[in-house]
């Protein structure tokens, strides 16, 4: 009797005399025959098998090899994995995606289900494999940072008990590692280079089909104690209604391994029309390819951010990203269309399949550089900027800690508005409330409000908007969300820092009569459209007849019908940015440069302020943050555009 763990994307399938990997439906394992191997699968050229000496560690995950070192990494983006839940809708959507696939199950096999157990795999696993007698474990290859070391512990695991471990890449066109090695070892930073290893790799996959059939799951009794994972300080305890209950046993409240709920959870409804799942997600297909000129002629940079009721893209991002739709099937599904198609067809990169293409040049960006691809520091491929909040880096492990400095008061206030949608700017405002109310907007849209955050307006580091789009997004992918934000900040993949996106100009192109603003800044609704995206220019009438008032910041309680003023005169910033950006690029220091990291590079900045030599973005060792003046508080800080800010409000 062979008994078999199939991790899926959300939960686990035992099964008895399954041998070899089973494509169920919210899995795509349609790899190469050479990725079924024992112990591990390989990543880059010459790494080890789990099997093999912890020496090779360093080649494997980055320059240590302590377990201990290992823990303490890994840390940082559980963290940020866990606090990336925070928002209800992003739960009930992995609850919708594991209620969905455990229902495809039942409909195979009515014995059989998801089976939910509630510890983490670095612990369960060892005792599991034992208790049901595993023979193999099947499951996918995740080459985001944290996972290659949780993958590493548990496939070390499974050795040591003598379970064959099969791993298959699915998560994109081409594994990661292989677009890598082929890409001559180096990191994915353009379209073509993707397109050039992967003509080396060979065709795209296409997808195993469901299988009509699935063994029973076997003897499920368990004996041994559960060990609960540590989860304190519980960053998602300010929404809870109560505490999480899903811990109380390992197979849950009932004891039948049931996907946990919402009430479980703690969590309140979500708010988001969004929900999730491969049988919504594959019904979105079915409309999208059933319209054979939207898909074969779709070119994303025409669609509107301004759409909704229905959205102008496919909004499959988010099945993507939780697993219920292969990247696979959607590209084949796609390709089928436009490969039959009479007329002329878009091409890569503005194509459905192009948008594709982009993903998997992120993740093999990541995949080759690890931790450091999602910060600016220590990242050799990033370009440094002086900017506003930069992130505060730990010297022992070289990844950001949970704080940031304050070097500027007025910057930290501009973040915050920005993040509650009260900029003064309609355009912004209304983004960010659709995001924190959807948990989605449109990729136009995202451009708008990274570049009004970084180069276009406020000189705020990327790392603020991309931990606040982690949070948020419902589509959320630590590799894209890093290099998007990378891109639209022109610190790495794009450099035309000159291309400002206009909060005023742009959505009129789109949108004249300010639909979107009106829906989602609806203070402005009755606003007459020639002041829809400038109300503070409106006369006194125009507002008084809009019942609307322009004042203060927005921040805090706001009184019905008042709508903050701008927060600076964007134009005037826009050039004090493009000054900045210019004066960077001719430096020309990237986040590995000795100079990043000793903090000497503030000698090759102008500091008009008079009083920001002292600041540091890496916290000492054995010094307190009062002392090293970092932290979420004002300090000394870098060098950036303090000396300018008397002018721009003038």
């Amino acid at each position: 009797m062979k008994n078999t763990l199939v991790l899926t994307s959300v939960g686990i399938m035992v099964s008895s005399t399954l041998a070899a990997p089973t494509s169920l439906p919210s899995t795509d394992v349609s790899a190469p025959e050479g990725n079924r191997v024992r112990d591990a699968a390989p990543t880059m050229p010459g790494e080890p098998n789990a099997h093999q000496a912890r020496d090779a560690l360093p080649n494997m995950y980055g320059e240590f090899d302590d377990p201990e070192e290992i823990k303490e990494r890994s840390t940082h983006e559980k963290r940020v994995e866990h606090c990336s839940l925070s928002f209800s809708y992003l739960t009930t959507r992995r609850l919708d995606c594991q209620n969905d696939v455990s229902n495809s199950i039942t409909k195979l096999n009515k014995k059989s289900k998801l089976f939910v157990m509630r510890e983490a795999p670095q612990t369960l696993f060892p005792k599991l494999f034992k208790s049901w007698k595993i023979s193999h474990l099947v499951f996918e290859k995740d080459t985001d940072a944290y996972a290659r070391q949780r993958d590493y512990l548990i496939m070390e695991a499974a050795r040591v008990a003598g379970v064959e471990v099969i791993v298959q890449p699915g998560r994109t066109l081409w594994d990661s590692d292989e677009l890598v090695r082929e890409n001559n070892g180096k990191p994915t930073m353009t379209l073509s280079q993707v397109q050039t290893a992967g003509s080396r790799i060979g065709p795209i996959q296409r997808p195993m089909p469901a299988p009509r059939s699935i063994p029973d799951p076997g003897e499920l009794t368990l004996e041994f104690e559960q060990q609960k994972p540590e989860y304190k300080p519980d960053l998602n305890n300010a929404i809870r209604g109560h505490d999480d209950q899903s811990y109380e046993k390992i197979s849950g409240p009932d004891g039948d391994f049931a996907v946990p709920t919402m009430e479980e959870l703690g969590f309140p409804a979500a708010t988001t029309p969004h929900r999730g799942g491969e049988t919504i997600a594959l019904q979105m297909l079915d409309k999208i390819i059933v319209d054979e000129d939207y898909t074969a002629k779709f070119e994303k940079p025409k669609t509107a951010p301004t759409a909704f009721e229905p959205q102008a893209t496919t909004l499959l991002s988010p099945h993507l990203h939780f697993g219920s739709l292969s990247v696979r099937e959607f590209y084949w599904r796609v390709q089928d269309v436009v490969s039959n198609y009479s007329g002329t067809t878009s091409k890569p990169p503005v194509s459905l399949t192009g948008q594709l293409l982009f993903r998997d040049m992120y993740l093999g960006a990541q995949a080759r550089l690890g931790f450091p691809f999602g910060q600016t520091e220590h990242n050799s491929h990033c370009r440094f900027m002086p900017w506003h909040l930069p992130t505060e880096i730990s010297p022992s492990t070289n990844l950001p800690t949970s704080s940031y400095t304050i070097d500027s008061q007025e910057a930290e206030i501009w973040f915050q508005r920005w993040k509650s949608g009260v900029t003064g700017f309609p355009w912004i405002d209304a983004l960010m409330r659709q995001l924190k109310q959807e948990g989605w907007i449109h990729h136009l849209g995202r451009h708008a409000v990274a570049c009004f955050l970084t180069r276009g307006g406020c000189y705020i580091s990327w790392e603020r908007g991309a931990e606040v789009f982690e949070e948020w997004l419902i589509d959320h992918e630590t590799a894209c969300n890093a290099g998007n934000w990378q891109w639209l900040s022109c610190t790495a993949f794009f450099s035309q820092f000159y291309r400002v996106y206009s909060p005023i100009v742009f959505p009129q192109k789109w949108d004249k009569e300010g639909g979107f603003v009106r829906k989602y800044v609806p203070e402005l609704r009755n606003l007459d459209k020639k002041y829809i995206y400038e109300p503070w220019r409106a006369g006194k009438l125009d507002l008084k007849k809009a019942n609307v008032r322009i004042e203060g910041d927005g921040m805090g309680e706001r009184e019905e019908g008042t709508y903050p003023k701008p927060m600076f005169d964007f134009a005037e910033r826009r050039q004090i940015c493009l000054e900045e950006m210019k004066k960077a690029y001719k430096i020309g220091m990237y986040g590995d440069d000795p100079r990043v990291l000793d903090g000497s590079w503030r000698g090759l900045f102008d500091d008009p302020a008079g009083d920001l030599k002292e600041g540091r973005t890496t916290t000492e060792k054995g010094k307190s943050k009062e002392e090293t003046e970092t932290g979420r508080k004002r300090g000394r800080g870098q060098d950036t555009l303090d000396g300018h800010f008397k002018k721009a409000k003038k």
